[in-house]
């Protein structure tokens, strides 16, 4: 068979598997739940976000940062047992300020640099369901790829790992959850070296409409340690973010304002995408 007809095929099966029906997404937030994908369904969620003034320390760099085709799957393989991959596929940073770099640099452009970003693998695992006096309970772990290339400016070109704890709960239609955990993020700027830091979150839905739902978050990591020339690229992060979600067109699509709550992150932002469930086997069969 000619390779453009099986492109052809391969594309229009995804097309009827993106018809059948949708339940409620997490995206834009990137506070986790405690919730888990039904077995046997994949979540497939893309998205596009675009942030201004994003400072990269490691490279010296400055400037707005477009992230195309931000990828979510989170598959369920058992009641208790979500397996997750996320990441862009192509990010694009705007120059505006260059400074002394710790790394040397081989920029895509004059003013300009692209790379693909560093994508992660996790699990998370239910502890508890939510009952009518206990919030849910759930741990996440996994580990982030060095799939970046230092020397494009964007990304470390590091190998990362984390786990978490995750705490939700109802309060009549308000859904509240929250994540508390550890990053043990590598040195890109010397051998032999890490920094461990703290990450959170804590997120809220509130259905405004049986198609509208109202989302916001406050999350990010926290490094107790003085970044230096030997943790340069470590630095704590933090966004806000506070958006919609809505069920149109047999699809859920969201959009998110964001505003940097440090020094090293986006001044403002914003973030769109859509988002799926794919039902790929039934699970009761197994």
């Amino acid at each position: 068979m000619p390779r453009s007809l099986k492109l052809v095929l391969y594309l229009l099966s995804f097309l009827y598997l993106l018809s059948l029906p949708a339940h409620a997404q997490n995206r834009p937030l990137r506070t986790a739940d405690a919730e888990i994908v039904p077995p046997g369904t994949m979540r497939a969620q893309v998205g596009f976000d675009f942030l201004q003034d994003v400072d990269f320390p490691l490279s010296g760099l400055s400037g707005d940062l477009t992230s195309v085709a931000v990828i979510n799957i989170r598959s369920g393989v058992g009641k208790i047992i979500e397996i997750q991959m996320y990441g862009a596929a192509q990010q694009f940073l705007d120059i505006k300020k260059q400074g002394a770099s710790f790394v040397p640099l081989n920029l895509t452009g004059t003013r300009s640099t692209r790379d693909t970003g560093d994508f992660t693998f996790a699990a998370k695992v239910r502890i508890l369901a939510e009952a009518a006096r206990r919030p849910a309970l759930a741990i996440r772990f996994g580990y982030q790829m060095p799939n970046s290339n230092q020397s494009r400016g964007i990304g470390t070109n590091t190998t990362n790992i984390f786990t978490e704890l995750i705490v939700q709960k109802h309060f009549g239609r308000l859904n509240v959850f929250g994540n508390v955990g550890l990053i043990i993020l590598t040195a890109p700027n010397a051998l032999y070296t890490q920094n461990d830091i703290l990450s959170y979150g804590a997120a809220f839905t509130y259905p405004l409409h049986q198609r509208v739902n109202l989302v916001g978050e406050v999350a990010g990591r926290h490094s107790t340690r003085t970044i230096n020339v030997d943790l340069v690229g470590t630095e704590s992060r933090s966004q806000a973010r506070l958006g919609l979600q809505i069920f149109a067109g047999g699809f859920w699509w969201d959009f998110a304002g964001i505003a940097g709550l440090t020094s090293r992150d986006p001044r403002s932002g914003f973030t769109f995408g859509i988002s799926r469930d794919i039902r790929l086997f039934d699970s009761s069969r197994f």
